[in-house]
């Protein structure tokens, strides 16, 4: 895929192709298929005290050891990041519910806010609730740091599985600093999900999540991996970011909108995709479930009084996973598009904690679509949801060749007309939204003008 043209936020500047980069020192016991539910209870900070054991830190979690994070000195919360990795990495697997977070982080004071993003980066990078820009520097930081040391692990590595497990998690790192860009980038991204374990977790966010009008989450189905997908995914997130702006504009023109009205795309991989061996199951759906909507509350949570328009636009394995978050949980968003979908979990699109409008698209020649591998089809007319075109054509408004899509994986694909659309409902023009039928040529701006 062509890369976009921009993107900023200080980023990691990764410039050499050998074996070893050097990073800009500027940057910056749970039932799985349970859903969490929100508990509007503040957290309380309690004042300062005496530090506990290491090892009674060690054995707490939740909001307990969140709370003590806080009253606990900088040198032994970083103390216990060190020699108890498994209490972060447990806190963060099964998080406190984002509402909780954002009051513990609100009632602690800058200077304790800036001492657990420094001695606790990975834990205040990851947890929603926390305010965007300083997730960002604190996962920015931990990626600085992260590939600094794999690197230096590498000289004199004398066992070879060591070093290729370490030169595996650098590769994935180095491509989550290619998907940040250069410091110069237009618009900013942001990292607010890093996770270097394993496959890895990411979430890279173009425009500003905590004023824009309109946010769009992408949402990825099997196959996606932070490793191998997070350049492209991103770019996709830009290239409907391009779009979204270009149809803003366009009907800015036109009075159809103020020209002040934002967007911010989030080329999101928040939770471990299937590949061929448990792809038939709903496990990782579960994961994802719970990931989905610990996003879409903590930005619900931090927006407060000035909500935006919010979409999910959802791949195959993804929209599942979507639709259990916008069925089993608080969760809800203002518009869902689904593209390749394997089934859905819900009978119909009523069901779904969706304000607006449900929109499905199919390829032809996609062997996902209308599989009902995980319930029913979200494509049939049974379902409830509008269809969306993805075949290609003539843009009546803009007299632009649409590219149609074919197959499982061409619908983010360049011109494609599913590109234009999911980028529609993304803004909040479902009117414009094409279906297929000799109704299309009748979307015209007109429409969105009423």
């Amino acid at each position: 895929m062509p890369r976009p043209s921009g993107a900023t936020t200080p980023s990691i500047a990764i410039e050499a192709p050998a074996s070893l980069r050097v990073v800009d020192p500027m940057i910056g016991g749970v039932d799985s298929t349970a859903p969490r539910l929100i508990d509007s209870v503040a957290v309380s900070v309690p004042a300062p005290r005496a530090a506990r054991p290491l090892s009674e830190l060690a054995s707490l979690g939740g909001t307990s050891l969140l709370r003590e994070l806080a009253a606990t000195s900088p040198a032994t919360v970083a103390t216990l990041a060190d020699r108890h990795p498994q209490t972060v990495r447990h806190l963060l697997a099964s998080p406190p519910a984002p509402r909780l977070v954002e009051s513990w982080w609100r009632n602690l004071d800058a200077r304790a806010q800036g001492s657990l993003a420094a001695s606790a980066p990975e834990l205040v990078g990851n947890l929603d609730g926390v305010p965007f820009a300083t997730r960002n520097d604190a996962n920015r930081s931990v990626l600085r740091d992260t590939i600094r040391d794999l690197e230096l692990s590498l000289v004199g590595e004398t066992s070879r599985a060591l070093a290729t497990q370490s030169n595996e998690r650098l590769e994935m790192l180095y491509s989550v600093a290619d998907a940040l860009g250069p410091s110069t980038a237009n618009p900013q991204r942001q990292l607010i999900t890093l996770d270097t374990e394993g496959a890895g977790k990411a979430a890279i966010v173009l425009g500003d999540l905590q004023t824009a009008d309109y946010v769009s989450y992408l949402i990825p189905g099997m196959f996606i991996s932070v490793g191998g997908n997070i350049v492209e995914w991103t770019d996709t997130a830009a290239r409907l970011y391009d779009e979204q702006v270009s149809w803003l504009n366009l009907l800015a023109d036109v009075g159809a909108e103020p020209e002040t009205r934002s967007v911010a795309t989030v080329a999101w991989i928040g939770y471990q995709t299937p590949h061929l061996l448990n792809v038939g199951s709903l496990d990782l759906a579960y994961e994802g479930r719970d990931a989905i909507s610990d996003a879409l509350i903590g930005l619900e949570t931090l927006r407060r009084n000035d909500q935006p328009h919010v979409s999910l636009l959802a791949h195959s394995y993804g929209s599942t996973a979507a639709m259990l978050a916008l069925t089993e949980t608080e969760a809800s968003v203002d518009a869902l598009a689904m593209i390749g979908s394997p089934g859905s979990p819900v009978t119909t699109a009523d069901e779904l904690h969706v304000r607006g409008a449900v929109f499905v698209g199919e390829a032809a020649w996609d062997p996902i679509s209308n599989s009902s591998f995980f319930g029913g089809d979200p494509g049939s007319s049974d379902f409830g949801a509008a269809a969306m075109s993805v075949r290609g054509g003539i843009d009546v408004v803009t007299n632009q060749v649409l590219v149609g899509s074919t197959g499982h994986n061409e619908y983010f694909s360049p011109g494609t007309e599913a590109m234009r659309n999911m980028a529609l409902v993304g803004i909040d023009k479902a009117e414009l939204v094409t279906d297929g039928t000799e109704r299309d040529s009748g979307r015209t701006l007109a429409l969105a003008l009423n």
